[in-house]
């Protein structure tokens, strides 16, 4: 399996550190407000990310981070008037919420900055005492850049130029103004807690560092985030690893693409900023998915709201035909002799297991992976269409348990759960077939029964009349080759 290290810039063969056994962080949000779609495209990515690693086999051991103290927490809770603990845990729970209606699996550990902040101190003591931090009289610590040697082999940036291209603070305390800040002296109102130094709190590169070290140990397999990230954060953090344990944070680092919305820089000033949560207030978890598997993660993404329209169907394409293959298989004889349309649906679907694999063993191609998922969906569906009432039963479950497994791994679920019929069912068969039982369920065949037969005698009316009256409880008619049924609309 070839997997691209964005510190290297070139595929390599993904090898873990332990036989069989992944260590995977990913940076998580900083809990001030929704998270945006730019956000979600990054935290999806590693989901399916995480999900293939599972699906070869592997022992994944996954960590996201919640930054739950930071200057934008602050700032927040000034402005509304209330403690920085309280907007915090608002947006950490709105979070949550939101990644679990996208289907994003939950971390196997989800550290808290506010948590962590003995691990964090412990590990700035170590790195005074390696000589590459460096405390001041205000009370803040700070990491001394020229320390790390190698620092910059995550970026690409070289250390003397930075300052050229870099607008640095200027600060009496630093010894170089590139230097960066590990703990930060406490300011009136700020959330605080005792340390060597004074009060104070954390910088946000000392907490992913100490954290990924405390949960996971060092190096990791896996550390992921959005491209933005790469410096100076992830620079920052692989530094203080290399100073503090001599050794590197993670052996692949991986980073998302950035998200445009039609074309554009997502931006509040140009009025297409979304969060996630306004996006699937409107349109299924499900479609917003395939939209952003449609790119490659590491590419940029352009989010129209055209194409998720287009998904939208594409979806219920996908979901259709699972349903179509199932109702067939169902009401088919049992298998006989099978004929070569039946071998040619098996050939099909052994074609879509290999080629999604091959594609998403190429640094997760998650494109190519739909792709060979789309050749099977046509597949079956030339299939049942030339079968007409000829389906075989174990070719079109094979190609139904096939699809399902392959768009799971992608974190698409193609059959609803909880789907149920209206009760308002059984009145409508009282009256047009005489039914007298309670069941929905039975209401359904027995009008399905009483339309087939209305149609053969054509007696249109009362054909039209069932089928508009299925219509208005919300449901639809679908005339398949083995038979009619209903689905909710």
């Amino acid at each position: 399996m070839l997997v691209y290290n964005s510190q290297t810039h070139r595929k390599q063969e993904f090898e873990t550190i332990e036989p069989g056994r992944v260590r995977m962080y990913v940076c998580g949000p900083t809990v001030y407000d929704q998270i945006h779609i730019g956000n979600a495209r990054t935290f999806l990515s590693f989901d399916v990310i995480r999900r293939y690693l599972m699906f070869k086999g592997y022992e994944v051991t996954f960590a996201q981070n919640l930054t739950d103290v930071d200057d934008k927490i602050i700032n927040r809770a000034n402005e509304e008037g209330r403690t920085a603990a309280e907007v915090a845990e608002e947006y950490s729970a709105a979070f949550i919420e939101q990644m679990h209606r996208f289907g994003i699996l939950d971390p196997d550990i989800r550290p808290r900055a506010t948590r962590e902040i003995e691990a964090m101190q412990e590990m700035i003591k170590l790195l005074i005492e390696e000589g590459s931090a460096y405390p001041v009289p205000s009370g803040d610590v700070y990491f001394s850049v020229r320390s790390d040697s190698s620092y910059g082999v995550l970026s690409g940036r070289d250390v003397d130029q930075l300052r050229q291209g870099e607008r640095v603070e200027e600060n009496d305390e630093k010894r170089d103004q590139l230097d960066f800040a590990l703990w930060k002296a406490a300011k009136p109102g700020e959330p605080s807690w005792p340390s060597p130094w004074g009060e104070g709190r954390p910088g946000w590169h000392t907490e992913c560092c100490a954290m990924i070290h405390r949960h996971l140990g060092t190096p990791i397999d896996i550390h992921g985030g959005g491209s933005d990230l790469i410096f100076p954060h992830h620079e920052n953090e692989t530094a203080q690893a290399m100073c503090a344990w001599h050794t590197p944070l993670a052996n692949v680092w991986m980073h998302t693409g950035m998200l445009r919305v039609e074309g554009e820089k997502m931006s509040k000033s140009l009025g297409n900023f979304y969060t996630l949560k306004e996006v699937l207030d409107k349109y299924p978890a499900d479609a917003v998915r395939l939209l952003m598997m449609q790119t490659h993660y590491r590419a940029p993404l352009d989010f129209t709201f055209a194409h998720l329209e287009g998904m939208v169907g594409t979806l219920e394409r996908l979901q259709t035909c699972v349903k179509n293959l199932r109702w067939a298989a169902a009401n088919a004889p049992q298998d006989g002799v099978l004929n070569d349309r039946d071998r040619e649906l098996g050939r099909a679907v052994d074609a879509a297991h290999d080629q999604f694999v091959a594609a998403m063993d190429d640094d997760f191609n998650t494109a190519g992976g739909l792709a060979a998922i789309f050749a099977l969906v046509t597949a079956a569906n030339t299939y049942l269409a030339e079968a007409a009432d000829d389906v075989a039963t174990s070719p079109a479950l094979r190609a139904a348990d096939m699809l399902e497994e392959l768009t799971d791994v992608l974190g698409v679920k193609l059959v609803s759960e909880g789907e149920t019929l209206p009760a308002e069912l059984v009145g409508l068969a009282a009256e047009y077939a005489g039914y007298a039982g309670s069941s929905a369920e039975e209401a359904a065949e027995v009008l399905l029964a009483a339309r087939q037969a209305a149609r053969k005698e054509k007696n249109w009316a009362v054909a039209d009349a069932i089928r508009n009256g299925i219509t208005a409880l919300g449901l639809v008619v679908e005339d398949t080759a083995a038979g009619a049924r209903l689905r909710v609309k």
